[in-house]
């Protein structure tokens, strides 16, 4: 008798036992737009868990811009960027965003998942290798893991030491570094002066992950390689318009000869619908805002170090945040659970992660900042997280 392929649905009860306790943290339906406050079920809540750093995400230059595209160019592009798919405000934006990085080309996924799925699954082939930090982005691995035969080896978290015994390893090969420019869990920086030495010296190449960076360090916020004005290292750089850039998709830029190779061989830029108009006019004005208006960059980074100095005086583990991002270790999973539940129920909307994502014991609540977020925010959330942390006794 052969085995049902459903069982390990059927076996699936982990979620089921979350919302039993009413802990389930997972899939709540916003009725409002994105910004530092929201609705949920008619409640509101001050939203400490975002990605939308400069606070675009409701700007109305945003959305008039994200309206204007759809009145005309239409709905949908309806195929493919290879074949239909491409009109004049996808290559607009990519010339715009390849000047912000410095390189010479880029192209515009329709996610930044696809665009690191699409990028690495061609770059590296058999005999070839990817260097990886341990803790980049899911969407890394998974590029990786879809290539025709290439190797991945990965290094411990930001250990310089540890990358060199990897680069060591496998030199003669071809070899591509990969790390994120800020970590989306650990809210700290890629040591990419580091990395480009050894890069270097063991003839490796460097693709740079910015989602999380760009808006936020650099000059003009281009990211990583800017921030340490060693973009010209930097072979490659994917970035996200997800984050800053209040749309979705994805950026990949480098010389023209890369991006020209990529355009015809990443299997997610041609098998996957164009990026809708209305997603790339969002786009085309969050750049010329963040460009424009340095000041919030200032602001994000004022708000996050206040709330780093104060989070840390309470006694919370903030870990290695140099970023908007800042993690608070709390422990056992139960503990983030539940910790998230109470800082819920008290107008605070933040974000637990637990096992596998991070390693058993060491759950943390994610926390991130925005430009747009007042000092009343802030006070109100740092109110809430001294009283529930003294409660369930994490400081």
């Amino acid at each position: 008798m052969s085995a049902d392929i459903f069982e390990k649905c059927f076996n699936f009860h982990g979620a089921e036992e979350l919302r039993k306790v009413d802990l389930y943290p997972y899939f709540h339906r916003v009725e409002s737009q994105q910004g530092p406050e929201i609705m949920i079920d008619g409640n509101k809540k001050v939203v400490v868990c975002s990605n939308n750093y400069l606070g675009l995400a409701n700007h109305p230059k945003v959305i008039e811009a994200s309206c204007e595209a759809a009145k005309k160019y239409g709905t949908s592009c309806t195929g493919s960027r290879l074949l239909n798919g491409t009109n004049d405000l996808h290559e607009k934006v990519e010339k715009k965003f390849a000047k912000l990085v410095g390189k010479e080309a880029a192209i515009l996924f329709t996610t930044g998942h696809h665009s690191n799925l699409g990028a690495l699954s061609c770059l590296v082939g058999r005999g070839e290798v990817y260097i990886t930090d341990k803790l980049d982005h899911a969407s890394i691995i998974d590029g990786c893991r879809l290539s025709f035969g290439g190797e991945m080896a990965r290094f411990r978290h930001n250990d310089m030491a540890d990358l060199e015994r990897v680069l060591k390893k496998h030199e003669g090969k071809g070899m591509l570094v990969v790390v994120d420019g800020i970590f989306s869990m650990e809210g700290d920086i890629a040591k990419l002066p580091e990395i480009i030495e050894l890069s270097k010296k063991y003839k490796a190449r460097l693709y740079v992950d910015e989602a999380h960076s760009l808006g936020v360090i650099g000059k003009d916020g281009s990211g990583t390689g800017p921030y340490f004005n060693m973009q010209n290292d930097v072979d490659v750089v994917m970035a996200t318009a997800s984050k800053s850039l209040a749309s979705i998709g994805g950026f990949i830029a480098s010389n023209k000869e890369v991006i020209d190779y990529v355009k015809h061989a990443a299997r997610s830029m041609i098998f996957t619908a164009s990026l809708p108009p209305a997603c790339v006019g969002a786009i085309d004005a969050a750049m010329d805002i963040m460009i424009a208006e340095p000041e919030r960059r200032t602001k994000v980074m004022a708000n996050a170090n206040k709330m780093k100095k104060e989070l840390q005086a309470m006694g919370y583990n903030t870990n290695h945040s140099e970023s908007p991002i800042i993690p608070l270790t709390v422990g056992a999973d139960i503990i983030a659970f539940k910790m998230w539940k109470m800082l819920f129920d008290e107008g605070v909307f933040t974000s637990p992660v637990v096992t596998p994502a991070v390693p058993e014991g060491q759950a943390i609540i994610r926390t991130s900042y925005m430009a747009t977020h007042t000092d009343e925010h802030l006070d109100f959330i740092l109110d809430k997280f001294s009283k529930v942390g003294k409660a369930l006794g994490v400081i």
